[in-house]
């Protein structure tokens, strides 16, 4: 009994590995070890009784945070969305564009998972999407069935980093931290994995171009009337919306500026992505609504396709990651924003009615009990762990480690690598980032940064061979018997489990790859951030006391600012009161050091 009340958070941890091998739901072990341990806690004399009596505090705090109603607002705004039909608009359209070049229907994939993520937010819909729509069409015509399987499963898990990321408003939730300062940090490490995918693609064109070859010309099907593609025409809507997006860019002080009525000298980065690239966007749509409008044929059927496609989708962007970035909205509110434009987009699309809707609330619900239930058995697990000084232990455990700081993220980062072989990101986040964070702080780890880190580690759990979930997602769509395609009526081979797992692994790899790149570079994420403002304590404190001391030199005799008549002299006698006052002393004070005495010297003078 000695060894286990003096090792009772490393043994309490192990038993909560137990509960989970033995297969019971994470959000029932959590609980069930939290409260087997606290009251056996209790009987051993490990802390007192009234640790439990906390929890019903711990749990109310839970119901009563606002931020985490950001996460059934996005997840309802995701789904409707993907009933919609927003998503198959999407990659028919961006595949057309794409499509001449080798490797194009892959690069519109992953065009596409972007878009879906900035707008949905949730991997499952997106891969599931991408899966039913873009996997025929790739088989169709030849693409190479790894790299057809893998470009879809990595693109849809973008929803992962990209914001508005589920897993971050859990990860700021979980270090304390603002949700928006978590989507700013977020925002280029995830656009810059956008690129790498590009570059795997670009690559595999180069020196395999037969894995992916590009859509023949039958297949091309918006064409004008004289055969030509349409392409300059999409080139000049483009230009015209580029240079207005630069401009912008390059002025959007000024503009601050002019809106606020106050100088403003600098505009951080992802503000003025986030904006220029909505004031490019609507240039565009005005372009095109105005040629629709007069009838005036300047633009031809792919620029006013693409046109149309791409503004509900970025506009949805503007609306939830603008306004937060611009501050105008919480994370909470630019959730709720999103859902409801979600649902008016939907209806004015013509493509939701009640049957979808309600299936779309049905999900939502679920998925948001869910992580409510796993709320509850986190916070259960973590009272008792704290109780029994847990933190303390890992503290210990990895603060001791060589290194440093480098030596702690790659220890951490390695960890978390292998955990989500088996864990999700919803159980990786409540069980082991509230164990991680506070240790990161001691050792100076600005926690913005930890928190994008552990979220781009986090992706790669939907990833991993044999038990990533948007492997499961893709299998579940994917073709599993041989099948006569409807357009060239030949057969086509299913895609094999191996195949979905074989083209997972170098996507695995280039996740990987960034994880050691922001590692290596942290202002990629902290470069984003608001500047903090240093105060410098020391100097407060001695204007404090300039202002203390000059306070007391204008209070002396002599110097009052207030007094109408100058101080008398010493040698000048005081006026004499008036009957029935009390006479003031002679030196102008109170008379005497001793208030008691000068009480009784005043009260006797006033009885004379």
């Amino acid at each position: 009994m000695e060894f286990i009340t003096s090792n009772y958070a490393p043994v309490m941890f192990g038993g909560l590995i137990i509960f989970l091998l033995l297969g019971f739901p994470v959000a029932f072990s959590l609980g069930a070890c939290g409260l087997l341990f606290g009251f056996l806690g209790i009987e051993l004399g490990v802390f007192p009784s009234s640790v439990m009596a906390w929890l019903p505090q711990r749990l109310i705090g839970i119901m009563a945070n606002d931020t985490l109603l950001a996460v059934p607002f996005f997840t309802l705004m995701g789904l409707i969305m993907e009933r919609s039909g927003m998503a198959e608009d999407l990659l028919d359209t961006v595949g057309q564009v794409f499509g001449p070049l080798r490797g194009g229907l892959a690069l519109a994939v992953v065009f596409v998972g972007a878009l879906l993520a900035a707008t949905t937010g949730v991997v499952a819909a997106s891969v599931i999407s991408m899966g039913l729509i873009s996997l025929p069409i790739m088989l169709r015509y030849g693409y190479d069935r790894r790299l057809a399987s893998g470009v879809i499963a990595a693109s849809g898990t973008l929803a992962q980093i990209i914001p508005p990321s589920l897993v971050l408003i859990l990860m700021a939730d979980q270090l304390g931290r603002s949700v928006g300062e978590m989507y700013k940090g977020a925002f280029v490490p995830a656009f810059i994995l956008v690129g790498l995918y590009v570059l795997w693609v670009v690559i595999l064109a180069i020196f395999k171009p037969q894995s992916v070859p590009a859509l023949p010309p039958e297949a091309r099907i918006y064409r004008e009337d004289n055969g030509s593609s349409g392409y300059a025409s999409l080139a000049v809507v483009m230009g015209i919306s580029t240079a207005a997006s630069i401009f912008l860019a390059a002025h959007m002080a000024d503009v601050h500026t002019w809106w606020t009525g106050t100088e403003v000298l600098d505009v951080p980065t992802d503000e003025k992505v986030v904006t220029a690239m909505c004031g490019g966007t609507f240039i565009a749509f005005v372009i095109a609504s105005i040629n629709r409008v007069l009838k005036l044929g300047m633009l031809s059927r792919l620029a006013e396709r693409v046109t149309f496609v791409l503004i509900p989708p970025l506009l949805l962007i503007f609306l939830v990651l603008g306004t937060i970035f611009l501050g105008i909205a919480t994370p909470t509110e630019g959730g709720a924003m999103g859902a409801m434009a979600a649902l008016v987009m939907g209806f004015a699309r013509r493509r939701l009615d009640m049957p979808l809707l309600k299936q779309a609330l049905g999900a939502t619900t679920r998925l948001a009990s869910f992580v409510m239930f796993i709320m509850i058995g986190a916070t259960t697990f973590s009272l008792v762990f704290q109780a029994a000084d847990g933190p303390k232990w890992v503290e210990h455990l990895l603060a001791s480690l060589p290194g440093g700081q480098v030596g702690f993220l790659i220890v951490v980062n390695l960890m978390i690598f292998f955990l989500a072989f088996f864990l999700d990101y919803f159980e990786l986040s409540f069980i082991v980032v509230p164990l991680l964070g506070p240790v990161a702080d001691k050792m100076g780890i600005d926690l913005i940064w930890f928190g994008v880190l552990l979220a781009m580690n986090m992706q790669t759990s939907f990833m991993h061979p044999p038990f990533g979930f948007a492997l499961f997602f893709l299998r579940s769509v994917a073709p599993d018997k041989p099948y006569i395609d409807r357009v060239t009526h030949k057969a086509i081979q299913p895609v094999t489990t191996m195949q979905i797992y074989k083209g997972a692994i170098p996507f695995v790899l280039i996740q990987l790859i960034m994880v050691s790149l922001l590692i290596a570079f942290p202002s990629l994420v902290t470069g984003s951030l608001d500047k903090k403002v240093e105060v410098n304590m020391e100097a407060v404190g001695a204007q404090m006391m300039d202002a203390l001391q000059d306070a007391e030199s204008y209070g002396a005799p002599g110097n009052d600012p207030f007094a109408s008549q100058p101080a008398p002299d010493a040698e000048q006698a005081p006026a004499p009161a008036p009957e029935g006052e009390l006479a003031p002393p002679a030196d102008g004070g109170y008379g005497s050091d001793d208030p008691a005495k000068a009480l009784q010297d005043a009260m006797g003078s006033g009885s004379k």
